[in-house]
């Protein structure tokens, strides 16, 4: 939740707009100033105050405890001129709101934040616990300083500085460690804690949390392993709703992942028992749920020891292997205020970036620096698939992106197609061609719909010209992607004679040629008058159905709504 607070009429005009633009996000505190923000500092993950830098610095001192725990403060001036971020840049999120903010009012975003300014991500932006001289190694990153990146375990982070190499460093050096390990770490070193450690929980009925809690405490320490690279608790189903096994995950922050007690069974295991056997109806629960998936076993069943009586839980840990990290990005059609936000944050997540040459020129600027650029031609589209592929099964985290979506004649179908279980797959959608040239036109998409490539270079022409065929005899609007070439200069004549056999001639037909980019151009004509050689393989040709209509120069097809057809004195009876 974030709280907004403010002082002034000015300032409750501007968060009034905060607040209607964001009615499930926010929560106004009224009354005065200083009881108003520590209300909203413990209650809120972030606030937004509606008044001076200076004066907020002052109302906020008292309060403050920790750059972990205290909410994210972005300051908004009288007049809305600028957001600024004043506490909890990274940790506390106040760089990210401020720019939300900022979009909101029509502001300008504040960040003073010294990665941020130089855009190197911090080193508490990088999705994993950090520990260690964070201030330190981040000056040395910011500064040019030769600092080595030791990975014990491979784990997809974005794009570092080149400055920041992999090695063990030498003595002196900065250090960024990559592990799960406990290490003693000197001056100039930090470690990042990736979540790669399983703890698999038994436990029985009514086990209390301190038990089940210490247990686990006492084996991570004792395995020198970290509490903050466990990334889940895992049991049987029966034990799903286990207090204390539920009451240890949350006060770890992890999820409870359970499995059926037949699934564990088929499990093998070193010390399977007859006890969970008789209970739960698997031999095994710590270490078959831990190994679940796979892994590691580092630590294999341990029962916990109270004084006095029998124990009560049991737990073993397992280390799973990294998993890289394979985002299959849309770009859009070219424009770049049609790149998706989600697209802009997947390129910046990325280390290494596969694309069409070209593709990449659009976005380049939009990469963090130290990015690795694979990129290659036309016609090299299954070979930049594996490439993508190849690089995430390293542990990297990679972008493989294309124009539009990217699962729309893309990237995406040759890439699933190499990739195996071993990899995180994340689709990022795009606006495609023929959307963005349907938006162009006015609305011919407005009821069913098909897009086709007139391409033979990967489908026979007889299969085209099926689905053609099937999709003028359903009266199907229909939107031709590869129209024509060069060398292939006869489909789109056919096609649309085949459509003609089940339309009228004066059929709306629209053209456009690079939607959205600084040379579009788009055209209207008919099935009947189109002249093919205004298209080319830059252009989308959408050809409508028997209902559509050109309508004051824009291209239209009737929804089918009942009002559209009715008198509108009947439709209030």
């Amino acid at each position: 939740m974030i709280g907004l607070i403010s002082a002034t009429a000015a300032g409750g005009a501007a968060r009034d707009r905060l607040a209607a633009s964001w009615p499930s996000r926010t929560r106004v505190y009224e009354g005065p100033v200083r009881e108003a923000l520590e209300r909203a500092f413990g209650e809120c993950e972030q606030v937004v105050c509606f008044l001076a830098t200076g004066a907020v610095v002052r109302l906020a001192a008292p309060l403050l405890r920790g750059k972990d725990v205290d909410p994210g403060v972005v300051c908004v001036d009288e007049a809305g001129r600028f957001a600024v971020a004043l506490l909890g840049g990274h940790e506390g999120g106040a760089n990210a709101l401020a720019h939300e903010v900022a979009e909101v009012l029509e502001a300008t975003p504040v960040v003073t934040t010294a990665t941020d300014a130089v855009d190197v991500p911090g080193l508490d932006t990088l999705g994993l616990p950090v520990e260690g001289d964070v201030a330190g190694v981040a000056r040395a990153i910011l500064d040019g300083e030769q600092v080595a990146l030791h990975a014990e375990l491979a784990y997809p982070l974005p794009a570092l500085p080149p400055n920041v190499t992999p090695g063990q460093g030498a003595p002196g050096r900065p250090v960024v460690h990559v592990t799960d390990r406990v290490l003693e770490l000197a001056a100039g070193e930090v470690v990042l804690r990736p979540g790669s450690l399983t703890v698999g929980i038994g436990a029985s009925k009514g086990a209390p949390v301190e038990e089940v809690l210490g247990l686990i405490e006492d084996t991570l320490r004792d395995a020198g392993l970290s509490p903050a690279s466990v990334a889940a608790l895992t049991t049987v189903d029966a034990k799903a709703e286990e207090p204390g096994i539920v009451e240890a995950a949350a006060r770890l922050g992890v999820p409870v992942v359970t499995y059926a007690a037949d699934e564990l069974a088929g499990i093998d295991v070193p010390n399977p028992s007859d006890a969970p056997l008789a209970a739960v109806g698997t031999p095994s629960v710590a270490e078959a749920s831990a190994l679940r998936g796979g892994g590691e076993l580092l630590v294999p069943k341990r029962k916990s020891a109270p004084e006095g009586r029998a124990p009560m839980a049991t737990c073993a840990v397992v280390r799973k292997a990294p998993r890289g990290r394979l985002a299959v990005v849309g770009l859009g059609p070219g424009a770049r205020d049609l790149l998706t936000p989600r697209a802009r944050e997947e390129l910046r997540r990325a280390s290494v970036l596969v694309g069409l040459d070209q593709y990449v020129d659009q976005i380049r600027d939009l990469l963090r620096p130290g990015t690795k650029l694979i990129e290659s031609g036309l016609g090299a589209e299954e070979e930049r698939a594996r490439t993508a592929v190849a690089e995430a099964q390293k542990g990297q985290a990679v972008a493989l992106i294309g124009s539009g979506d990217a699962g729309v004649y893309a990237m995406a179908s040759p890439a699933l197609a190499e990739a195996s279980d071993d990899i995180d797959v994340i689709g990022v959608p795009g606006v495609t061609a023929a959307l963005a040239a349907a938006a162009i036109l006015g609305a011919p998409l407005g009821h069913d719909h098909v897009s086709i490539s007139l391409s033979d270079l990967h489908t026979p022409w007889e299969v085209i010209e099926r689905r053609v065929r099937a999709a003028a005899e359903a009266d199907i609007i229909v939107t031709f992607y590869n129209p024509r070439s060069r060398g292939r200069d006869w489909q789109l004549p056919k096609a649309l004679s085949i459509l003609a056999e089940h339309r009228e001639p004066s059929t709306p037909v629209g053209v456009v040629r690079n939607a959205s980019r600084p040379d579009e151009s788009a055209r209207l004509s008919t099935i009947g008058e189109l002249d093919p050689a205004v298209v080319d393989m830059m252009t989308v040709v959408t050809v409508g159905n028997t209902a559509t209509r050109e309508i004051a120069g824009r291209m239209v097809t009737p929804r089918g709504y009942r009002w559209q057809h009715t008198d509108p004195s009947e439709v209030s009876k």
